[in-house]
């Protein structure tokens, strides 16, 4: 931990107080939460960012869209607009958000798009739109208590479990621990290719789930070649780059790079980060510039960068993926 972290320690009681009585009033009922009698899955995590919720979003997308009519909900970090918005082709990650602008440029007419601050209202006006979706996958909601989603999958690193953290603003913890309780599943993402069967156990063991939790292990497979809006290049071709990340954690995709004894120059900004007219311009200087699918969203559009700018593809991997798979069917199933 950085030492001017430690420094916030004596504020962490009131933090915990704060978000303690919060949920206290959610679990009491003093606080309402609003159910809903179809499949409504939330993904999302105790900590502040770079868990992996996006990839794990495009998984159930993937798993579910051939079979049921889904639909994603977000609150459109950052975005420039206001209220409820669903995604059209006049859309873009200004008035989207990054993330949901991915989901819909890779999906298109395929799934639903929408945004709101307010899941609720999101959810209901995704129920009263045509072709109204079966299932609603709401992303980065677990602390939006105003929605009791019908099933929970937490996530949370195996570099930094949320076991092992602190609450804001002395750690990265947006809640307790026993925030965890609410989960169906508890996903360890972002693990080594080598993770054998006695890390895991350990793992599980420090998590400590209930008797009714699940928990699994997911890790980020990267693609060996780069994509842009017109064409992919292998990664092996490639001679030199500048990499440009405004994600929480660049340091997996790095180390990915450097294994595959790639040259090449890092500029890390931080989470979603908003490029300026001065970034895009530095940018453009560079030859070919390689960026994750969420940074694309925001960049794809400057002329200056058509040309030069690429990103790499990632998809997750879920160990005893059968076994996941079936519970979350049979959870929907349940619900229709």
């Amino acid at each position: 931990m950085k030492f001017y972290r430690k420094l916030l320690f004596p504020f962490v009681p009131v933090y915990y107080a704060v978000t303690w009585v919060r949920n206290k009033c959610y679990d009491l009922g003093i606080k309402k939460s609003v159910s809903f009698d179809f499949p409504v899955i939330c993904v999302g995590n105790l900590s502040v960012g770079g868990t992996g919720k996006t990839p794990m979003i495009e998984y159930l997308i993937e798993l579910l869209k051939d079979d049921h009519k889904i639909a994603t909900l977000s609150r459109g970090y950052k975005r420039k607009s206001d209220g409820f918005q669903l995604a059209n082709n006049k859309s873009s990650a200004e008035s989207l958000g990054d993330e949901p602008y991915q989901f819909y440029s890779k999906y298109k007419s395929g799934i639903q798009v929408a945004v709101d601050n307010n899941r609720v209202h999101g959810i209901n006006s995704l129920k009263s739109i045509e072709n109204t979706p079966e299932v609603i996958l709401l992303d980065d909601a677990f602390q939006h208590r105003k929605v009791k989603a019908g099933f929970n999958l937490l996530l949370t690193t195996y570099d930094n479990l949320y076991v092992n953290d602190f609450l804001l603003p002395a750690g990265n913890l947006r809640e307790s621990r026993n925030g965890a309780k609410r989960a169906d599943f508890i996903i360890v993402t972002k693990c080594p290719l080598e993770l054998n069967k006695d890390q895991k156990e350990n793992l599980i063991r420090k998590i400590n789930p209930l008797n009714q939790q699940h928990v699994f292990f997911s890790r980020i497979n990267y693609a060996d070649v780069i994509k842009s809006s017109k064409e992919s290049r292998k990664l092996d071709d490639i001679s030199g780059f500048t990499l440009v990340t405004g994600i929480a954690n660049a340091g997996p995709l790095v180390e990915y790079l450097r294994n595959r004894n790639l040259k090449f120059e890092h500029l890390n900004f931080h989470d979603h980060y908003n490029f300026t007219l001065k970034d895009v311009e530095q940018l453009s200087k560079n030859d070919l510039i390689i960026t994750t699918e969420k940074d694309f969203m925001r960049l794809q559009n400057f002329e200056s960068l058509k040309g030069r700018l690429f990103y790499l593809p990632i998809h997750v991997t879920i160990d005893n993926s059968e076994t996941f798979n079936d519970l979350i069917k049979k959870f929907i199933h349940s619900k229709k």
